[in-house]
């Protein structure tokens, strides 16, 4: 059975995508979900279309992912916390406080989402923390925590 998937299945595609799966699986799972369409002459065109966008859209957010990678890689970015005698932190510096510190001081806005941190640094210091902010588009950022 051809179909024409109206939003991304895991395993199978994306919005868009001709797909042959089988009938028991297009007739019991996909067309009464709303996840497909039968691929006629109009479908399949109109698919085109929705495939020529997504392409699009995905090559303006990898261009601009590419361009904030490019302004942050190299960058070193200064949070100060509150310490006390033996250098350990008062609290923990995690994602948001990541962000923020990017935000004050380069001006780039990043996602919560699109910084990884294993856990929250807890120590001053140089610490490396990965930044992806596209599927293709991943990078280290260097984040030196000093004492308040």
């Amino acid at each position: 059975m051809r179909l024409i998937l109206t939003e991304a299945v895991a395993g199978l595609g994306k919005e868009g995508d001709i797909v042959t799966v089988s009938p028991g699986y297009g007739r019991n799972y996909l067309l009464p979900q709303k996840k497909a369409l039968k691929a006629t002459d109009g479908t399949v065109l109109h698919a085109a279309k929705v495939v020529e966008a997504r392409v699009a859209t995905e090559k303006k957010a990898k261009t601009a992912a590419e361009a904030i990678a490019k302004s942050l890689v190299g960058t070193r970015v200064v949070i100060a916390a509150q310490t006390g005698d033996d250098g350990r932190l008062f609290g923990s510096v995690g994602v948001s406080d990541v962000v923020d510190g990017v935000q004050k001081f380069t001006g780039v806005q990043l996602e919560r989402s699109t910084v990884n941190m294993d856990a929250p640094i807890k120590s001053i210091g140089l610490h490396e923390v990965k930044v992806k902010v596209h599927s293709a588009v991943e990078f280290a950022l260097t984040i030196d925590v000093i004492p308040a």
